[in-house]
């Protein structure tokens, strides 16, 4: 069936659109555990994140008149939709702090507890990583910004509406990697702003939502008309949201046997890729997506100078999609910022590939990959192009 309706009109096929609009919001809110009032439409992650880091600034900067003397923290290993929305912040007069992983990839719950302040008010820390992995511990997380937030508000003792201490902290999070392996219940994360997108699903392109506590405000990015409660001008797209909401309740119903199966194969390619001699792993073994690995390859200076690039396009040319770094920073960038900040070396983060299993992935792909990587390594099967 056809919806070509505009769902902020009044006719018929107007108000057919709209019905399988907030139909398809009602169902990944089901999926949330939240109320469908409090997801928002956007383009994608990126506008999510942008919506949620930068929209908050702009309503802090109206309701206080300024954001100076406000603090924000943001891990240093996020996407760069988060990261540049942040450098907006500090455009706009706010303080950002960078706060780095452990070795793992992890956000420490007692790291994070020292740098919060009295002024901070806005936290972001990725759910689980898109280069890496690593899944961080929200909730733990989410209970020590709680415990600062009343803690604070007990101890100020100033009486202007100016002072320095926040009431109360936000804590957003890019989950976009998330939802594909691991149960999204927000009231479980203590979280505020939830940034997801339908690609990271295995749903169309062009489309992400973003999840708004009832007690956070924000203020709209583009001007126009009133779209999605106001915060998301410009006509939604009802066949994008319907496809979302499918591709989501598709990952959900297979998310328990689906994990499985794919740790199975990502462990059997770790332990392959490690016979290679050199091969390291990045990021957390256990507290890790099941789908994702990614590793570093020593330099090999006979083969390229960007070792990890050539090897990228070696298995191109061989029907092996990998990548070097995040897409965003494909083409940029010489290393990953995000491996840099694990340490271990300036050649493991400019030498990385990350392999992203999926559904069509299977057993013999996996003794394929290892032993075509192997054998480009050993120069076997050098060529970049066949």
């Amino acid at each position: 069936e056809k919806l070509v309706g505009n769902p902020g009109a009044i006719h018929r096929e107007a108000v057919e659109a709209k019905k399988s609009l907030e139909d398809s919001r009602a169902r990944i809110a089901v999926l949330l555990g939240c109320k469908a009032r409090e997801i928002i439409f956007t383009s994608g992650l990126t506008e999510a994140n942008n919506l949620a880091i930068v929209g908050y600034a702009k309503w802090l900067e109206r309701t206080r008149r300024s954001l100076k003397g406000t603090h924000w923290i943001v891990s240093s290993i996020e996407h760069d939709s988060v990261l540049e929305s942040f450098a907006e912040v500090e455009r706009m007069g706010g303080i950002v702090t960078h706060i780095r992983p452990d070795g793992r990839g992890l956000i420490l719950p007692e790291v994070l507890e020292k740098t919060l302040r009295p002024e901070t008010v806005f936290v972001s820390i990725g759910w689980a990583n898109n280069e890496i992995g690593t899944i961080q511990p929200l909730a733990k997380i989410a209970r020590v910004i709680r415990e600062h937030e009343n803690n604070t508000s007990l101890t100020c003792v100033h009486k202007s509406d100016l002072c320095g201490c926040a009431e109360r902290v936000v804590f957003h999070s890019d989950a976009g990697q998330a939802p594909l392996y691991l149960a999204t219940v927000v009231s479980s994360l203590g979280i505020d702003l939830l940034a997801l997108g339908a690609n990271k699903l295995h749903g169309p392109h062009g489309i992400g939502a973003l999840y708004i506590s009832k007690r956070t405000s924000l203020v709209r990015m583009m001007a126009g008309g009133a779209q999605e409660r106001g915060l998301r001008a410009g006509t939604e797209s009802v066949a994008l949201a319907a496809g979302f909401a499918a591709a989501y309740e598709r990952v959900a119903h297979e998310r328990e046997r689906e994990s499985k199966r794919i740790r199975i194969l990502r462990d059997d390619l770790a332990q392959r890729l490690m016979r290679i001699p050199g091969v390291e792993i990045n990021g957390d073994q256990k507290e890790t997506l099941p789908y994702m690995l990614n590793v570093s390859i020593p330099p090999k200076p006979e083969l390229s100078e960007r070792t990890s690039e050539y090897l990228a396009l070696a298995l191109d040319a061989r029907g092996i999609a990998v990548s070097t770094k995040s897409a965003c920073r494909e083409g940029e960038e010489s290393r990953s910022h995000v491996v840099d900040a694990l340490g271990g070396g300036e050649w493991r983060a400019q030498n990385t590939l990350r392999f992203s299993l999926g559904r069509d992935t299977t057993a013999s792909d996996i003794v394929r990959c290892a032993k075509v990587l192997t054998n480009v390594l050993s120069q076997k099967d050098s060529k970049v192009r066949p």
